[in-house]
């Protein structure tokens, strides 16, 4: 099998230490393999996303030397592939189109939290006729009711999630944008991702997302979450610890090949070198 990774950063900001971590392993993965490093640019949210941000990545991934084989791919040029899909899902049965309105969502979620209860979509809507002509509607993927999903994390192991802890998420919003949940597991599918290196704040959104491969009977890639980096109150690190962009490193006079050494040996070490080169990480 021919190893794929990819580095999807939002380009809502500047390229942060754990976007460069995340990136340095799927680098370092793909290169180890012999295998193809992508990259894309998931700029969706288009009141955030901006053209600066898309080049800080870049500019702050050269720097590093962290070069990628495919890419830039850009999410907002695959919104035809995306609504392709998304009807597919509907055709199928696997996904409806959801009329509730936001104070229903609320009231429904303040019950929840009343009985103590996992707030989560009732599926209301599930079984209601569909009428494409209403314009207030989402879209929904249709969660399995029954069953599991079970995957080997390859930083975590084993992992099973019980699919009625699982409610349908949205795939498609009001303004027919799809979701992340949506467009990252089509972007992976068709580039032919083998393995998905990332934070562990996705892990949640991993068995939706496997759910909604199966659908669609797509191969599913290799999952790995990597432990967050953390500020000294345990919290994930952010600008409130005084963390900053990639390139303000730089221009402290730190090397990059420093930053590399450092990022790679958090929460790992191999014997008692403390110092790599590319090549030997």
């Amino acid at each position: 099998m021919s190893i794929k990774t990819r580095f999807a950063p939002s380009p809502t900001g500047y390229l942060h230490v754990g976007g460069a971590r995340t990136a340095l392993f799927s680098w370092l993965h793909a290169k180890k393999n012999n295998g193809t490093f992508v990259l894309r640019i998931e700029d969706t949210d288009l009141e955030r996303s901006t053209k600066e941000s898309v080049n800080a990545i870049f500019e702050g991934m050269q720097w590093l030397g962290l070069d990628y084989d495919e890419g830039p791919y850009y999410q907002t040029q695959r919104f035809g592939r995306y609504r392709e899909i998304i009807q597919q899902l509907l055709d199928q049965g696997d996904a409806y189109y959801c009329y509730c309105t936001k104070g229903e969502l609320e009231a429904l979620r303040e019950q929840q939290m009343a009985n103590k209860e996992k707030p989560r979509y009732n599926g209301k809507c599930r079984d209601q006729a569909k009428d494409e002509k209403e314009l207030n509607r989402v879209i929904r993927f249709r969660n399995p009711a029954q069953g599991e999903v079970v995957f080997n994390d390859l930083v975590k192991g084993k992992i099973v999630v019980a699919n009625k802890e699982l409610d349908d998420l949205i795939i498609a919003r009001t303004d027919s944008v799809p979701t992340y949940n949506l467009t990252v597991i089509v972007d992976d599918m068709d580039m032919g991702i083998t393995h998905v290196i990332r934070g562990d704040d996705h892990v949640n959104n991993t068995p939706r997302q496997i759910n909604i491969l199966k659908a669609l009977g797509a191969d599913l890639p290799h999952y790995a979450h990597l432990p967050m980096i953390l500020g000294d109150d345990g919290a994930r690190l952010s600008k409130r610890h005084g963390a900053v962009g990639v390139m303000q490193y730089r221009e402290d006079g730190y090397l990059p090949e420093a930053l590399l050494n450092y990022l790679v040996r958090l929460g790992w070490s191999y014997g008692d070198q403390e110092i790599f080169t590319q090549e030997e990480m």
